[in-house]
C-alpha cells in the first residue's frame, strides 16, 4: 500500500469516527431535552388531578410549579461555574443522575408539601442539567452548518417533548396514575447517560474562578421573595406584614446581588455581555415567551376542563393545538436566523406569540365559548414559540467566545426562569382578581370580602361548586355552576390579554436592542 493511500485511509476513518461520537452526544443531549420539556408540558395537566387527589388549594398548585422554577434559578449560575471548572461533561452526568432520584421521589410523595419539596430537589436538577447541555451542544457543534444543523434537532426533539406532553400526560392520568407521570424520567435518564458517557467530549473554562456563593444565595432570596411576594399577597393582602417582608427581602436581596456580581473577582453573572446587542435581544426573547406562553401553560389545562367542561383525556388532546406547532417551527424559526438574522426572527417570532393570544382571547369572547373557537389562536401561540424557542438559544450561546458558553446559557436560562416564576404567580393572582371581579358582580345578594376571596380561588383552581357554600335557599346549583363558568372564562380572558401586552412589548424591546446596533448602509 502506498503512502499516498495510507494517509487516504486514515483521514477518511478519523471524520467517521468524530461523527458517530458527535452523533452519540447528540443523542445523549436530545433525550435530556426530552426529559426537561416533558417535565415541562405534562405536569400542567395533572395539576387538577393532584388538587383532588392531594387534597391541595389554589396556592398549592402555584408553589408545585413555582418550586421546580426557583429551584432552577438557584442552580443555573452555580452550575455554569461548576461545569466550567470542574468539566462540562461530568456535571451533565451527575446532573441527569440526580433528575432521576428527584423524579421517582416526586412519583412517591404522599402529601403536597412532600411534593414541593421533591419539586425543588427535581427543579434544581433539572437546572442543572439543563445549562449543561446548551454548553455540551455549543462545545461539541462549535460552529457552522453542523452547528446549526444540531441545535434544529434539538429544537426538534424539545418540540416533541413540548407538543405530546400533555398527551402523555393526560393519557397516564388516564390509564395508569398520576405518580408515572415522574417516574418515566427515571427510564430516560437511564437512556440518557449511556451515550453521554461514550460520546461527550470533556470541557473546561481554562480561566473559571471559585464558586460565587454570595451571588447565588442574593439572587435566589430575591426570586424567592418577588414570587412569595405575588403569590401570598394575593392571599393575605399585598399590605399585610408577610407580604411586605417578603418584598423588603427580595428587593434588598436583588441589590446585594448586583453590588455583589459587580465586585466580585470571579462573578458568575457579568454584566458586561449585555453590551453585545445579539445577546441582549436574544434575552428579550427568552423574557418574551416566559411572560406569556409557558406561564400560561400552567392554568391552560383548568381552562379546558373547567371553563370549557372537558374531560383529562379530552383537555390534553386539546393542548396538542398549543404545542405541537413547537414540533414544528423551531426548524423554520432556525432558517429565518440564518437567511434574514436572528434581528428579524426573534422579533417575528414574539409578535406571532402575542398574536396567537389575542385569537385566543377574540374566541373566549363568543357569545357560546367551545374548545374550537380558542385552538386557532392556541396554534398561532405554538407557532410564535417554535419561532423564537431556537434562534434565541443559538444567538445567546453563539454571540460570546466558546469558553464563555456556561456562562452565557446560565444567564439566557436563569432570565427564562426568573421570569417564568414571576409570571406564574402574577398570572394566578390575575386569574383570581378577574374571577373575584366577576363573581362581586353576578352573585345574588351581598357576600363579605373574605368569602368572596375563597370563593375566587376555589373556581381559580377549577372548583365550580365552590360557590356551593354560599348559595341560598332561592339558588339553584345548575345557576352557581353556571356564574362559577363564567367567572372563570372571564379571569382566563384578563390573562389572554396581559399575555398578549407583555410579549408584544418585549418583541419591540428585542427590536430595538438588535436593531439599534445595526450598522448602516
Amino acid at each position: 500500500m502506498s503512502l499516498r493511500d495510507t494517509h487516504g485511509s486514515t483521514t477518511d476513518r478519523l471524520p467517521l469516527t468524530m461523527a458517530r461520537r458527535n452523533r452519540l452526544a447528540l443523542l445523549s443531549v436530545c433525550l435530556a431535552a426530552l426529559m426537561f420539556s416533558l417535565e415541562i408540558s405534562s405536569v400542567p395537566v395533572i395539576l387538577p388531578t393532584l388538587e383532588s387527589v392531594l387534597h391541595s388549594d389554589f396556592k398549592d398548585i402555584q408553589w408545585i410549579m413555582n418550586a421546580y422554577t426557583i429551584a432552577c434559578v438557584s442552580v443555573l449560575m452555580a452550575t455554569g461555574s461548576l461545569a466550567d471548572r470542574f468539566g462540562r461533561k461530568r456535571v451533565f452526568l451527575i446532573s441527569t443522575v440526580l433528575f432521576a432520584v428527584a423524579s421517582l421521589l416526586c412519583g412517591m410523595a404522599w402529601n403536597t408539601p412532600l411534593l414541593i419539596a421533591s419539586r425543588a430537589f427535581q427543579g434544581a436538577s433539572g437546572g442543572a442539567m439543563l445549562i449543561c447541555l446548551v454548553s455540551v451542544l455549543s462545545h461539541q457543534f462549535p460552529q457552522g452548518a453542523e452547528r446549526s444543523r444540531a441545535f434544529s434537532i434539538w429544537g426538534i426533539i424539545l418540540g416533541i417533548g413540548l407538543g405530546f406532553g400533555p398527551l402523555i400526560g393526560g393519557l397516564i392520568v388516564a390509564l395508569a396514575d398520576w405518580r408515572w407521570v415522574f417516574w418515566v424520567h427515571v427510564f430516560l435518564a437511564a437512556f440518557t447517560l449511556i451515550p453521554a458517557a461514550m460520546a461527550v467530549q470533556e470541557s473546561h473554562d481554562p480561566d473559571a474562578g471559585t464558586l460565587d456563593i454570595a451571588g447565588i444565595v442574593t439572587l435566589s432570596l430575591a426570586v424567592f421573595g418577588l414570587a412569595f411576594f405575588v403569590t401570598q399577597g394575593a392571599y393575605t393582602g399585598f399590605a399585610s406584614v408577610p407580604a411586605l417582608a417578603a418584598i423588603t427581602v427580595g428587593l434588598l436581596s436583588f441589590a446585594a446581588f448586583v453590588w455583589v456580581e459587580l465586585h466580585a473577582p470571579h462573578p458568575m453573572f457579568d454584566f458586561s455581555v449585555f453590551r453585545v446587542r445579539h445577546f441582549s435581544g436574544a434575552l428579550m426573547g427568552s423574557m418574551g415567551m416566559n411572560f406569556s406562553f409557558w406561564a400560561f401553560i400552567i392554568y391552560l389545562p383548568i381552562y379546558f376542563q373547567s371553563a370549557l367542561g372537558q374531560d383529562v383525556a379530552a383537555a390534553s388532546v386539546s393542548l396538542l393545538a398549543y404545542t405541537l406547532p413547537t414540533l414544528v417551527f423551531p426548524v423554520v424559526g432556525e432558517r429565518i436566523a440564518m437567511r434574514y438574522g436572528p434581528h428579524i426572527a426573534i422579533p417575528l417570532g414574539l409578535f406571532v406569540i402575542g398574536l396567537g393570544f389575542v385569537l385566543m382571547l377574540i374566541g373566549s369572547q363568543l357569545v357560546h365559548l367551545h374548545w374550537l373557537y380558542v385552538l386557532p389562536g392556541c396554534l398561532m401561540a405554538g407557532a410564535g414559540l417554535g419561532l423564537t424557542n431556537t434562534p434565541v438559544t443559538n444567538t445567546t450561546t453563539g454571540s460570546v467566545a466558546h469558553n464563555r458558553a456556561g456562562m452565557a446559557s446560565g444567564i439566557d436560562m436563569s432570565a427564562r426562569m426568573i421570569t417564568l416564576s414571576i409570571n406564574i404567580s402574577l398570572m394566578g393572582f390575575l386569574l383570581v382578581h378577574g374571577v373575584q371581579q366577576h363573581l362581586q358582580a353576578a352573585l345574588p345578594g351581598a357576600v363579605d370580602a373574605e368569602s368572596l376571596r375563597k370563593m375566587a380561588n376555589g373556581v381559580a383552581s377549577g372548583n365550580l361548586h365552590a360557590l356551593q357554600a354560599s348559595a341560598d335557599a332561592g339558588t339553584s346549583t345548575p345557576s352557581l355552576t353556571g356564574i362559577a363558568r363564567e367567572a372563570l372564562a372571564h379571569g382566563f380572558s384578563g390573562l389572554m390579554l396581559y399575555a398578549a401586552i407583555a410579549v408584544w412589548l418585549l418583541a419591540l424591546g428585542s427590536a430595538v436592542i438588535f436593531f439599534g446596533g445595526r450598522p448602516r448602509r
